[in-house]
């Protein structure tokens, strides 16, 4: 059985265990090792839009891949909230970046926050911190984040990310159809 090493740009363990999960769907017959790695994204601590969020997504799958070369993949998560008509959602950006160049993306789906998170976020608090702080949590970005508290658990963060992962991978399944 042959395996493949995937550099994680995090030390997160739902951000590690949802690329876990969508490695083992994409390559059920491969061995993984999964390590994870602080490699910081560059853009603001609370990424705001599409544009910068995927930006942190894209600089930390880039900057683990420049720490662990010898990788057969780098995945960069990175979170972000933004403005849809007038409320604010939260959403995250992938991005896998494969051995010979080749780069997958996608996004999450986004979900809408409520007004009393919205408020903190204007003072200044990154998302989980908010979410720590309304709903009386320590760490919620580290367990089910605010998708898990706002869905009571039916939906966590581990399980969000690892669906748009899979999606980000679909150039590494299909490659014949991706090829240049």
């Amino acid at each position: 059985m042959s395996q493949l090493h995937i550099i994680v740009a995090s030390q997160n363990p739902v951000k590690i265990s949802a690329v876990e999960k969508a490695f083992e769907v994409a390559f059920p017959s491969v061995s993984l090792k999964v390590e994870g790695k602080k490699i910081p994204s560059e853009v603001s601590d609370q990424p705001y839009g599409d544009e910068e969020t995927y930006e942190g997504a894209f600089n930390r799958a880039s900057g683990a891949k420049k720490r662990v070369p010898e990788a057969d993949f780098w995945v960069g998560v990175e979170g972000g909230i933004g403005r849809n008509q007038d409320q604010i959602e939260a959403f995250a950006w992938m991005v896998i970046i494969g051995s010979h160049g080749q780069k997958g993306q996608a996004r999450t789906a986004s979900f809408q926050l409520p007004p009393a998170v919205i408020e903190l976020l204007t003072q200044g608090y990154e998302l989980g911190d908010a979410n720590d702080r309304v709903f009386g949590q320590l760490h919620s970005k580290q367990k089910g984040g605010a998708v898990g508290l706002l869905t009571e658990g039916r939906i966590d963060r581990a399980s969000l990310y690892a669906h748009a992962l899979l999606l980000a991978l679909i150039p590494f399944m299909q490659p014949s159809l991706f090829e240049k």
